[in-house]
């Protein structure tokens, strides 16, 4: 059975390119100054075994706007576990649908696929496994080695706006089972343990002015699995959801119980403070479940065609400083996720984010639209179709040159078209959800994970 996430919009790109830009439609905003960047698996070898999504290497897609002009350019993340590979001529590392046993230092590759984010005047990449942090070129996207520190990352690290600070979380099978930390613009840097009795398997952070958020799912990593060498978790919805409030100037965590679920992506966190010590709002996107049931048409493939299927819809947590009390309520019904803030406001209540539709009439995951949401009310401010078998990659916010304002920037993302051999950039006004303009890019870009914005000095 050929792998599903190896063909069509998800088979890799054979090539590392540079392209001018042509405009298809409207005009490059002149206001519009930075690299829209993304990244994503695009294995350079023959897996071994099953493939998994998530196995490929990291490659970074980015789209320089720069005085009404746009360039692409697409690079490798090489990390050593890509050079290793290159210098063998072939697939050295199983992926997670195998056993890591026979693969070097019997683990699953540091791909640093997942995320990528701007901080320290560079790029960094992350695995959501936890592994190194990469450090790449914004404007070459060349890859500048590991970040120098000590530990681990998981991907969806976050930079606070206020502070420059990049709060971090680790977390695997074996004790401490889930870190947080922060690495400050000086270098300096501090690691908490939140004395965990278990493995847990969160996937995002979150934080405010006061607390680092973490989060402590209804789903474990499997010791059956593990004596196997294999990667693999058991969610039990019985139990609820644990969100670890871990104060930043260090102090105990206080944690908050919700009920079982499970949560892949934060919109944003701020606090609302009055006399009687206030609360903490969390907002993002709730998956009833982790594993839905699989279907015995995809085989070998069932249990990550069922994982990847993704039902999630807007949803809002409130932790009571005062009592300890979670409320949670739900928000919308439109199915969605891989939001994005406008960066310079998180940590402090975003107002709105701008989140891919998702249809759940696909074999395989695809992002069919934007939907743009204000945080405050849970509404929805506006919904853009990618168009008829057309789907897209997360959208940051990109704001205008010089805007202060909420909401005063542009949207973009990478559409490709079902078959065919080229792909778009596609350029929303954010207030509006209304079109900017199209571009064309001459190579294909295969459909991928997160992307960041990553504005020009001022």
């Amino acid at each position: 059975m050929q792998p599903p996430y190896l063909e069509g919009s998800f088979a890799p790109t054979d090539a590392e390119h540079d392209a001018a830009l042509t405009v298809l439609e409207g005009e490059v905003p002149a206001d519009l100054a930075g690299a829209y960047v993304r990244n994503g698996p695009n294995p350079r070898f023959a897996p071994m075994g099953r493939h998994h999504w998530f196995d490929g290497d990291g490659m970074l897609h980015a789209v320089r706007f720069r005085d009404g002009e746009a360039r692409y350019r697409s690079r490798y993340v090489r990390t050593d576990d890509f050079e290793a590979e290159g210098e063998a001529g072939e697939a050295l590392f199983r992926g997670l649908l195998e056993a890591a046993k026979e693969n070097p230092t019997g683990r699953y590759k540091d791909s640093g696929n997942t995320d990528v984010l701007p901080f320290g005047g560079e790029l960094l990449t992350l695995h959501y496994m936890a592994g190194k942090a990469w450090r790449v070129d914004r404007e070459s996207l060349e890859t500048r080695g590991a970040l120098a520190w000590p530990g681990k990352l998981s991907a969806h690290a976050k930079v606070d706006p206020r502070t420059g600070e990049l709060l971090f979380f680790d977390y695997g099978p074996k004790a401490p089972f889930l870190t947080w930390g922060t690495l400050r613009p000086d270098g300096t840097h501090q690691v908490v343990d939140l004395g965990l009795e278990a493995p847990t398997f969160p996937h995002d952070m979150a934080f405010t002015e006061r607390f680092a958020i973490l989060m402590e799912p209804p789903v474990t990593l499997s010791l059956e699995h593990a004596r196997r060498w294999r990667w693999g978790v058991v969610e039990d919805l019985e139990r609820p959801f644990r969100f670890h409030l871990s104060p930043r100037a260090g102090g105990e965590a206080r944690t908050f119980e919700a009920a079982g679920c499970y949560l892949y992506h934060v919109c944003d966190a701020w606090e609302e403070r009055d006399e009687e010590g206030g609360s903490v709002v969390l907002v993002g996107f709730r998956c009833p479940r982790l594993f839905p049931e699989p279907d015995p048409a995809d085989g070998p493939y069932r249990v990550m065609m069922a994982n990847l299927r993704l039902r999630a819809t807007l949803h809002r947590w409130r932790f009571d400083l005062r009592t300890g009390a979670c409320a949670e309520e739900p928000l919308d019904d439109l199915n969605a996720e891989f939001p994005t803030v406008d960066d310079r406001r998180m940590g402090q209540g975003a107002r709105f984010a701008y989140a891919v539709t998702i249809p759940t009439d696909r074999r395989r995951v695809r992002f069919d639209g934007l939907v743009k949401h204000d945080l405050r009310t849970g509404a929805r401010r506006g919904v853009f179709a990618w168009g008829e078998n057309r789907f897209g990659s997360e959208a940051p916010f990109a704001p205008r040159v010089g805007s202060t304002g909420d909401d005063d920037g542009y949207l973009v993302s990478f559409v490709h078209e079902e078959g065919a051999a080229t792909s778009e950039v596609v350029v929303l006004h954010a207030e509006t959800m209304e079109l900017a303009c199209r571009l064309a890019v001459p190579h294909r870009v295969p459909l991928g994970f997160h992307a960041c914005w990553a504005g020009d000095p001022a």
